[in-house]
C-alpha cells in the first residue's frame, strides 16, 4: 500500500496517542478518552489505518522473558553500494527472524542492524551462517548492548 501524506487534527493525535499507550483500548473507552462519540471515533481510526498511520497492532514481548537477553548492534559495510547489492542485501536480511530492525545509513558503514539472541554461541552461528555467507559483505562490526537503557514505540506526537 502506497502511504500518502495525512494531515492530523488535535484529535487524530489525542487517539493515536491513546492508542499507542494501550493499543487494546476499546472503541467505547477510547471515544470516551478523546472526546468523541463511538461512531466517528472509529471512522477516524479505519481512517487512520487506511492511510497506513497506524500500521498495526502487536503485542509487545520481553526479549529477555522469552530467553533472547542479547542484543548485538552490526555495522556493515559493503564491497559495493549500488543498488542492485543494496536491495539484495536488504531483502535477505528481512527474512532473518532475529534482526529485529535494519538501517541503510549515511556515513562509513552502509547498514546498522539490531539483532536479537539467546547468548554468544547463538551469536555465533547467526555471524557464520547467515551474515557473512552474503554475497558483496566487505566488513562487519559488532556491539553487544549491556543495558538498554530507553526503548519505546511510542511515538513524540505534538
Amino acid at each position: 500500500m502506497k502511504k500518502r501524506h495525512v494531515v492530523l487534527d488535535d484529535i487524530d493525535r489525542r487517539i493515536l496517542a491513546a492508542l499507542q499507550a494501550d493499543g487494546r483500548t476499546t472503541i467505547q473507552a477510547l471515544a470516551e478518552r478523546v472526546g468523541l462519540t463511538t461512531s466517528p471515533c472509529l471512522r477516524r481510526v479505519r481512517l487512520l489505518e487506511e492511510a497506513g498511520v497506524i500500521r498495526g497492532y502487536v503485542a509487545v514481548v520481553d526479549q529477555a522473558a522469552v530467553d533472547l537477553p542479547v542484543s548485538v548492534f552490526i555495522s556493515i559495510k559493503l564491497e559495493r553500494q549500488r543498488e542492485e547489492e543494496l536491495d539484495r542485501f536488504a531483502a535477505t536480511v528481512s527474512r532473518w527472524p532475529e534482526v529485529m530492525e535494519c538501517y541503510l545509513m549515511t556515513g562509513q558503514r552502509d547498514y546498522l542492524m539490531r539483532v536479537v539472541c539467546a547468548d554468544l554461541p547463538a551469536y555465533e552461528r547467526f555471524l557464520k551462517e547467515k551474515l557473512t555467507r552474503l554475497d558483496g559483505v566487505a566488513s562487519i562490526e559488532s556491539s553487544f548492548a549491556l543495558e538498554q537503557v530507553k526503548h519505546t514505540h511510542v511515538l513524540p506526537l505534538r
